[in-house]
């Protein structure tokens, strides 16, 4: 398997940091999250004065074999229909995107169709889809090898573009239930409480998912371990998100999380290497079962809580003013020194 090199950042930093914080002027703490924020993007950048440049997000878009069982609203047609709804700037990240000037990138790991070569559409298919993980395992280790890799070249070819912060986002027909997989077998909560509508299902829609995803887990034979599971119930779209938020850790870049199935990509990724968790920043709870659970799992504390479920990594771009206005409390307030305040509690 392809490793990382993640250490933590050093915390010898982190006192002048919060002396930093402390001496502007406002009342100690009074910016609350923002001064949290602040310390942990001087933590991870190892400076007094942390800049935000070139904020990218990267959607990786794939199939899933899981989807022949029924499990999603959708069908499996309509994740190349959105591909093509992404390149001509009209899905719902997109608007987000322009607003907060983010870069997009859209790659097709896995879409069960064949592209014509589009402009801004980056080709990384590793097959047309996983397998079905009701009967086998998603994929070979060769194949989660090669997700890992390529989301990792993704982000290194960001970085080496200027980005020092990126989001992921991710389209798949059926890939709530390979995070669903993922959670339960990662964090031993109950399948139950780790199923949801995904797309809209309605309860009996629920209700047959959960009945699939129960048998996968009866019928799955591996050995538990963080890098089987991946690989046998993961979906490459996430396989190469997990790759991609190693590598940006390993780069020491700021990772802006997304939703449920991007936070059990982080939980994927911190169950290889844990001190991936210091990078992140987790942009929202969203409205799917088994997201808020996930997070308390992670001890992540979101952003935002606007019921959003969209995926594509909308609710990563939509809190990162929240993540700018932090960066400007640290370099443009002034302390008390500069203007001559007696300083206030």
């Amino acid at each position: 398997m392809i490793t990382f090199n993640i250490p933590r950042p050093d915390d010898g930093i982190r006192t002048s940091l919060i002396n930093k914080i402390d001496n502007l002027a406002k009342p100690k703490g009074s910016l609350g999250r923002l001064e949290e924020l602040a310390l942990q993007i001087g933590w991870i950048q190892q400076t007094l004065s942390p800049s935000l440049d070139c904020p990218t997000n990267i959607i990786f878009a794939a199939d899933h074999g899981i989807a022949d069982e029924g499990v999603s609203l959708s069908p499996k047609e309509v994740t190349r229909q959105v591909v093509f709804n992404f390149l001509n700037g009209g899905a719902g990240v997109c608007f987000l995107a322009r607003q907060h000037g983010f870069q997009l990138k859209i790659v097709d790991a896995g879409v069960d169709f064949d592209f014509p070569e589009i402009p801004g559409l980056i080709a990384h298919k590793i097959r047309k889809g996983t397998r079905n993980f009701l009967h086998e395992a998603a994929m070979t280790e060769a194949e989660m090898n090669e997700a890992l890799r390529y989301g990792a070249e993704m982000v290194s070819q960001c970085q080496h573009e200027g980005c020092n912060i990126v989001s992921f986002g991710e389209m798949g027909i059926g890939n709530t239930s390979a995070s669903s997989m993922w959670m339960t077998l990662l964090t031993r909560i109950p399948l139950e409480d780790c199923v949801g509508a995904g797309s809209g299902l309605d309860r009996r829609g629920v209700q047959h998912k959960y009945e699939i995803l129960k048998q996968a887990l009866k019928n799955y034979s591996g050995d538990g371990t963080p890098s089987d599971v991946i690989r046998y119930f993961g979906g490459f779209e996430m396989v190469m998100a997990v790759g991609g938020m190693l590598r940006a850790a390993e780069l020491g870049m700021i990772i802006l999380v997304d939703g449920f199935i991007m936070t059990n990509c982080v939980l994927a990724a911190s169950r290889l290497y844990p001190n991936v968790l210091d990078y992140c920043i987790f942009g929202h709870c969203g409205d799917e079962a088994g997201h808020r659970r996930v997070l308390d799992f992670l001890g992540a504390r979101p952003l935002l809580d606007l019921g959003l479920r969209l995926g594509e990594g909308s609710g990563a771009v939509c809190a990162y003013p929240i993540v700018d206005s932090a960066v400007r409390m640290l370099n443009e307030m002034h302390t008390f020194e500069q203007e001559a305040i007696t300083k206030y509690f």
